[in-house]
C-alpha cells in the first residue's frame, strides 16, 4: 500500500529525468493525472496519457518527459528541481496571500484548493488558498 501517491509521482518523474528516459509509467489516479496535466500545461512535460498497459491491462499514466538540448548534444530536463512540500506527516496549508513564490516567480507551486488543483499564479488570481502540494522549478 502506498501512503503518498504524489511523492511517488514526483519521484518517478525526477528519477526518469535524471536517467534521461523518454517516458515513465505509473499506476493511474485522478489526482496524479491532474498534477501531471498541470505540469504539461506549464511546459515541464511533453505529454500525459492514460492507457491500459501490461499483460493484465492495468490503467497506467504515461508521462512523456521534455528535454532541451545544449550545444554539446547533451539533453537537460525542462525542470531543474521538483519537491514535495505537504506530506502525510506534515500538511502545509496556505492562504491566497501566503502562497510562496518559487525562484521569484520562475517556478510554480501546485495547490489543492476547493476549486480543484491549480498553480500558484491561478490561485492568487482567484484569491483561493489550499494545501501546497509541490514546487517545480
Amino acid at each position: 500500500m502506498m501512503t503518498d501517491p504524489i511523492a511517488d509521482l514526483l519521484g518517478r518523474i525526477r528519477n526518469a529525468a535524471m536517467a534521461r528516459h523518454e517516458l515513465t509509467r505509473l499506476p493511474a489516479s485522478k489526482l496524479k493525472k491532474s498534477v501531471a496535466e498541470l505540469l504539461k500545461q506549464e511546459g515541464y512535460v511533453s505529454d500525459v496519457r492514460q492507457e491500459e498497459w501490461g499483460p493484465k491491462k492495468h490503467q497506467t499514466l504515461t508521462i512523456v518527459l521534455k528535454y532541451s538540448t545544449t550545444g554539446s548534444n547533451e539533453r537537460t530536463s525542462a525542470f531543474q528541481g521538483i519537491r514535495r512540500v505537504s506530506r502525510p506527516g506534515r500538511r502545509v496549508y496556505v492562504g491566497h496571500d501566503e502562497i510562496p513564490r518559487v525562484l521569484s516567480g520562475l517556478g510554480i507551486s501546485i495547490l489543492s484548493t476547493s476549486h480543484g488543483l491549480m498553480t500558484d499564479k491561478e490561485a492568487r488570481r482567484q484569491k483561493v488558498g489550499g494545501e501546497l502540494l509541490c514546487e517545480v522549478w
